[in-house]
């Protein structure tokens, strides 16, 4: 059976970077597979050779030609390993952290295993990739925090193009849809949901909505004509917003996390100071309590890296789900 020009374009790579000599045009068509088939002609072997050493080439790959004391003097081939291969990678947290988003927001069937594989390679090779801890969101909720990928995706083609938007919009999971007239600003996660910030046509105001209760969107107007006003913290306004929806119970938690874990948790926290439990190192966080079950859960994300110290009901809320998954075999 011949060799297909794929494998037989891989082989002759593997070839030319195993070796620190260079190879003559013989030896491949003797020892490559792929080139000595069907008993070819010298003519046919020689534009073979040519059009695959083209092929390289073009495709970047640093094939370099000189000549080897063994060969007699004839011309032999490559390829310049130094040139070729990739350096190391480094990255730092940010980076980190905008890999494990992307990999938390593809759960579809056809990149989730690619895009776990990655952060799993990273991990192996030392990097901190922590999608729930660092950015506040999972792969298995990232779609219903998120909504719906197509509303996602046609909003940021309108901020990055400058179109207003409209879209029905539900204020509740019992209210029915209202229709919207926008100029989206930007998009930002916060508490692990997603948001959209701009400036409400209707209202003629500043407003942010859950982007899991948008539906029907379409641009409307000209490209260009919105842009966020200068100096707009889209982070602040997304906060204040839905810390003002929420409102707080008046009460205050302190959590025990270990040191350099919790990201989540310590971005909420209202002050930290070093504290060690049993003897781990780690910092207490005194955080306002907007809404126990949400707190919860966040101390049950975190794992064995958080312990509630006060107040006693969230401590028995968090010891209570971990009895129930204990029971449940989890």
């Amino acid at each position: 059976m011949a060799t297909s020009k794929v494998e037989r374009l891989l082989n002759l790579v593997i070839c030319l970077l195993s070796t620190r000599q260079y190879v003559t045009a013989e030896y491949i068509r003797k020892n490559v597979a792929g080139y000595n088939d069907d008993g070819q002609s010298d003519e046919a072997f020689n534009r073979m050779f040519e059009r695959d050493k083209t092929e390289l080439r073009d495709l970047g790959i640093p094939l370099v030609t000189g000549r080897s004391p063994m060969s007699g003097g004839a011309d032999g081939y490559r390829i310049n390993r130094d040139s070729y291969e990739l350096p190391d990678i480094s990255l730092d947290r940010d980076e980190a952290a905008a890999i494990a988003m992307a990999a938390a927001l593809w759960d579809t069937p056809e990149v989730s295993a690619i895009s776990q594989t990655a952060v799993l390679k990273l991990r192996a090779a030392g990097f901190d990739v922590r999608a729930e801890d660092e950015i506040g969101i999972s792969a298995a909720g990232s779609s219903r925090s998120m909504g719906s990928e197509t509303v996602l995706a046609a909003l940021l083609n309108a901020i990055g193009q400058g179109y207003a938007v409209r879209f029905d919009y539900r204020p509740g999971s019992a209210s029915s849809p209202v229709p919207r007239r926008f100029e989206p600003w930007g998009v930002v996660t916060y508490r692990g949901r997603w948001y959209v910030v701009g400036h409400d046509l209707d209202r003629e105001a500043t407003r942010t909505f859950r982007l899991s209760r948008i539906s029907a969107l379409s641009t409307t107007g000209s490209a260009g004509v919105v842009s966020i006003p200068a100096g707009t913290d889209l982070q602040r306004i997304v906060a204040a917003a839905v810390d003002s929806a929420a409102g707080a119970d008046g009460r205050t938690a302190r959590i025990w996390v270990a040191r350099d874990r919790a990201a989540g948790l310590r971005r909420i926290a209202a002050s930290s100071a070093p504290s060690d439990l049993d003897g781990e190192p780690g910092d207490e966080l005194t955080i306002e309590i907007r809404s126990l079950s949400t707190l919860a859960r966040l101390v049950l994300g975190v794992g064995a890296d958080a312990v509630v110290l006060a107040p006693p009901e969230l401590r028995a809320s968090v010891v209570a789900a971990l009895d129930a998954l204990v029971g449940a075999g989890v």
